[in-house]
C-alpha cells in the first residue's frame, strides 16, 4: 500500500495560475508515488450564499478541469465531497473533540468574517473541523498545502492526537507537503497579496486556467513591477519582479537559478513580462484543449463522477467504523 495523499480545492470560480502552479501540478507529480484522493469540497463552499444552478455548473467544471490538469480518475479518486455522507459524520464527531478557543485563532476564520460581516455562520467558524474530517477520514499521510493552509492542518493534527490519546491508534497523523517553488504565487497588481481564483474586482490580478491566450498576455503586459530595472528575485525589495520569476520557473520547470541566469543580460521589463506570458501561455495551452474535450463528453464525466463516489465511499466507511466502534455508538447489528 502507497502512503495516501488528500487535497481538495473549492468551486468558487475558475482556478488560478496560483492553484494550478501551487498545488494542482504538485499533485500530479505526487500521483507517481502516492495513492491519491483529490476532492471538490463543495461542502466548504455554501459558508457563504450562492446561486445553485451557477453553483452546480462550477463543480462540474472543476472537476473536470482536475482531469485536464494531468489528475488520473482510474488510478486514483477525483469526486465531489457531497457525494461522501462521511466528510460531514466524521465533522460532527471531531467538533466534539475540538475546542472554542482552537477555532476562534483561526487566521481565516477573522478574514473571512471581516469580507462576510452580514453572513458569519457557524458553518465558517467550524470548516477547520470539517477539513480534518476530509483529510483523517482516509488515512492520510501527506497534505499538500500553501502557506495560508499551515494552520488548519495543525488544527488537524491535535485533533487527530487528541482523539488518538483518548481510543489508541484511530488516526494516521498527517504531514504537511509545501513545494519549494510556487506555494504561494501573488497577485499580477498587487504582488504582496496572494492571487485568487475569487477575485473579482480587478480581474487583471488574476490569470485563470480558461484564460485565452491573448487576454494571460495581456494581463501580464499590465503586470506591476518597479523601477529598478533590475531583474533580481528579492520579495521584499522587487515584489512584482520576484512574483514573475517564481511564475516563470514553474511554467518552465526551472530553478530559480536557472531564470536568473536566462534573465541576467535583460534590462526590459516589457521583454521579461512578454516571456512570462509566453511560458504561461505554452503551458496552458495543452490543459486548455484537454478540458475542451473532456466538458463535451458528459458521458464520461458522468461515469467518473459516479464511480469515484462508490470507491470513495467505501475507503470512508472503513475509517467511520472505527471512529463509530471507538467511541462507543451502536452498531447496526451485533
Amino acid at each position: 500500500m502507497k502512503p495516501i495523499i488528500f487535497s481538495g480545492m473549492q468551486a468558487t470560480g475558475v482556478p488560478s495560475l496560483g492553484n494550478y502552479v501551487g498545488a494542482v501540478k504538485n499533485w500530479v507529480e505526487l500521483q507517481k508515488d502516492y495513492s491519491c484522493l483529490f476532492c471538490v469540497v463543495d461542502m466548504h463552499s455554501i459558508t457563504i450564499r450562492h446561486d445553485p444552478a451557477e453553483f452546480r455548473k462550477k463543480c462540474r467544471e472543476l472537476l473536470t478541469l482536475y482531469i485536464a490538469m494531468g489528475l488520473n480518475p482510474q488510478e486514483h479518486i477525483v469526486y465531489f465531497q457531497s457525494h461522501v455522507p462521511a466528510h460531514a459524520e466524521l465533522a460532527w464527531i471531531l467538533n466534539c473533540f475540538t475546542y472554542m478557543g482552537e477555532l476562534s485563532r483561526m487566521t481565516q476564520f477573522k478574514d473571512k468574517s471581516k469580507k462576510n460581516e452580514d453572513n458569519i455562520n457557524a458553518g465558517l467558524f467550524t470548516y477547520p473541523v470539517l477539513q480534518a474530517a476530509d483529510i483523517l477520514l482516509f488515512n492520510t499521510k501527506l497534505v499538500p498545502i500553501g502557506d495560508d493552509q499551515k494552520q488548519h492542518l495543525e488544527l488537524c493534527r491535535d485533533i487527530a492526537v487528541r482523539f488518538n490519546k483518548i481510543y489508541g491508534d484511530i488516526f494516521v497523523v498527517p504531514d504537511a507537503y509545501i513545494p519549494p517553488v510556487g506555494a504561494k504565487i501573488k497577485s499580477l497588481q498587487e504582488p504582496t497579496k496572494k492571487m485568487s481564483k475569487s477575485e473579482t474586482a480587478n480581474l487583471n490580478n488574476v490569470i485563470h486556467l480558461l484564460d485565452p491566450p491573448d487576454v494571460i498576455i495581456k494581463k501580464f503586459k499590465r503586470a506591476v513591477t518597479d523601477s529598478l530595472n533590475k531583474i533580481e528575485y528579492n520579495p521584499e525589495e522587487q515584489p512584482g519582479v520576484s512574483n514573475l520569476l517564481t511564475i516563470y520557473a514553474c511554467a518552465t520547470n526551472q530553478t530559480m537559478q536557472q531564470c536568473l541566469a536566462e534573465f541576467a543580460n535583460t534590462t526590459s521589463y516589457g521583454n521579461f513580462k512578454l516571456k512570462v506570458g509566453g511560458a504561461v501561455v505554452a503551458m496552458l495551452e495543452p490543459l486548455q484543449k484537454r478540458y475542451h474535450e473532456l466538458i463535451a463528453d458528459t458521458a464520461y464525466i458522468d461515469e467518473i463522477i459516479a464511480n469515484n463516489a462508490e470507491r470513495a465511499n467505501q475507503l470512508a466507511q472503513t475509517t467511520l467504523t472505527k471512529v463509530k466502534n471507538a467511541i462507543g455508538f451502536m452498531p447496526k447489528s451485533q
